[in-house]
């Protein structure tokens, strides 16, 4: 897969966004060992102190992506495609602030980092389909997922915060989502329910260490300690979701982290409690890291190399990870 040239630029971070990423030593050492090499390393560094190339989805429940190009075009933007979404640009003009168009406001396209995109294709729903959205604030899966199940079906959008469903649903209602149910509460507490699910996403709370580039104090805030209280977290949230599935049903777990407890070390716990969970191969045109398979004291099972695991300088994008089980 080729990133246009115009894509691979980079732009460094603005002095004071700089200021706020204080790299700890104890991050820089582990950054090191994780990554390799030095070269690897700085290639690291320097993406995730460079601005992010920003990315809008085509809602094709409301607008075909051609008339939406067009549209755009006739206002001087460029658009380059997003080779893994096919709804998805990388959008380029004399202003930024893609938020304060009128196809924004009538919600003919979301704004949406190009990796963000990744999680719902690996999801695949189908028109008809119960699917779950466990982790879904402020809705930029969501609502790729209701477009692509084309309003039919129904999916179940939780998140555990007051204040985190109100973007939630405000996006819901401006792109037109009709088939999708809002819920509050911990994703722990959906065990409860008796419906089974055809397809669930965790997008799970994590560290944001693949999200640098978008918010600078993730580095002020980064501590080991804070990683594994997560991963703990994620391993509840992923358990929850796999027991929901029904079967022959399909979960897709991600985070915006590159650490490996909150990702490998997740997949490999949950292979673990579960003799019927299986990986299942990620085929994107899209350019990826292997896996971790072994880091520090933790040795991961084999069939994680199956999981996409992307660094910020694999695409000029965000760092992500994202693992397909299928329930047998």
């Amino acid at each position: 897969m080729a990133i246009p040239p115009q894509l691979r630029q980079l732009t460094s971070l603005a002095d004071a966004d700089k200021a706020r990423a204080t790299i700890k030593k104890d991050f820089e050492a582990r950054y090191r060992q994780l990554l390799g090499s030095d070269e690897a390393y700085e290639s690291f560094l320097k993406h995730s102190l460079s601005y992010l190339n920003k990315g809008i989805r085509a809602n094709t429940l409301k607008i075909g992506v051609a008339e939406l190009n067009e549209r755009l075009q006739q206002q001087k933007f460029t658009l380059y495609p997003v080779p893994w979404c096919k709804e998805g640009f990388w959008m380029k003009g004399d202003r930024t602030d893609f938020g304060n168009l009128v196809e924004h406001a009538l919600g003919y396209f979301y704004i949406q980092e190009a990796a963000s995109m990744i999680p719902a294709v690996v999801l695949n729903p189908k028109p008809g389909e119960v699917v779950l959205d466990m982790c879904a604030s402020p809705g930029s899966k969501t609502t790729q997922i209701a477009a692509m199940m084309e309003n039919q079906g129904i999916v179940v959008a939780n998140d555990i915060s007051g204040d985190r469903m109100k973007p939630l649903g405000i996006n819901l209602q401006r792109v037109g989502a009709l088939n999708v149910v809002e819920n509050y509460g911990k994703g722990q507490q959906l065990q409860r329910l008796s419906t089974r699910f055809d397809r669930v996403l965790v997008d799970a709370p994590c560290s944001g260490t693949g999200t640098i580039r978008k918010s600078p104090d993730t580095l002020k805030i980064w501590n080991p300690l804070m990683v594994r209280r997560l991963g703990l977290q994620q391993k509840s949230l992923v358990s929850t979701a796999f027991a929901l599935l029904r079967e022959g049903g399909t979960l897709v777990y991600s985070t915006c982290s590159v650490e490996p407890e909150e990702n490998e070390g997740v997949i490999d716990w949950l292979l673990q409690q579960r003799s019927d969970a299986k990986l299942d191969e990620i085929s994107l045109d899209i350019n990826r890291s292997s896996p971790v398979l072994s880091f520090e004291k933790s040795e991961y099972n084999q069939e994680i190399s199956k999981c996409l695991r992307i660094w910020p300088q694999d695409n000029n994008t965000e760092g992500f990870f994202v693992a397909r089980i299928l329930k047998q």
